[in-house]
């Protein structure tokens, strides 16, 4: 009996240090996440109108109601049979209501209207850095980050791809947010939009 219990003894004394060795060192921390992105893309569509503008207004089965409109200084424009109207500030559906409600207002029963905004030239962005030709661009609904540089005449050589800081002015804070953007040309990120305004920088990479 003693034999037995001194021979079985040291067996349960190792799987006990054996043990205990899987809780305190067999179990691994899942590795850390890669730092994300942060996203401050918004798909546009409710980019609104201003001076230097110009839109194009249809009107199903009127066409000397349809035509091409160019906001003026003060926002206005002067549109057939219901004169001027404010367009300074409002996106392209909001003067479809407008232009709709003005003309039920006497004129037709059931007018079919469709605003398209053809040059936002009172919205820009900037893009300076490493690219062909930097500057100031028109800003376009929906622009994202691989059409900025693209009107701008794409990379230099010595251009960080992946480190494209874009810095946007909201609610009067300064926010930068930096993109893989040779990444989201290759699809392994998402894209980015663009807001009017935005300021694109292309840093020169160092290695």
């Amino acid at each position: 009996m003693n034999r037995y219990v001194a021979t079985v003894l040291p067996i349960i004394f190792v799987l006990v240090v054996l043990l205990n060795g899987c809780f305190l060192f067999g179990k691994s921390e899942p590795a850390p996440n890669p730092p994300q992105f942060i996203d401050l893309s918004t798909i546009g569509g409710s980019t609104t109108l201003g001076p230097g503008d110009i839109f194009e207004v249809k009107v199903y089965g009127e066409p000397d109601l349809s035509g091409i409109f160019r906001v003026s200084s003060d926002g206005f424009v002067n549109f057939p049979l219901i004169g001027k109207i404010k367009v300074d500030g409002l996106p392209a559906i909001k003067v479809e209501e407008i232009i709709i409600s003005r003309l039920k207002d006497g004129f037709l029963k059931d007018p079919q209207v469709s605003v398209f905004i053809k040059e936002y030239n009172s919205k820009k962005i900037f893009v300076f850095g490493e690219v062909q030709k930097p500057g100031t661009f028109i800003y376009e609904d929906n622009m994202t980050i691989i059409q900025a540089i693209t009107i701008a005449g794409g990379f230099t050589k010595l251009a960080d791809k992946n480190k494209v800081s874009v810095t946007r002015i909201e609610n009067n804070e300064e926010k930068r947010i930096y993109l893989p953007v040779e990444d989201i040309g290759k699809g392994k990120e998402r894209n980015f939009f663009l807001k009017p305004g935005d300021i694109i920088f292309v840093p020169e990479s160092f290695f």
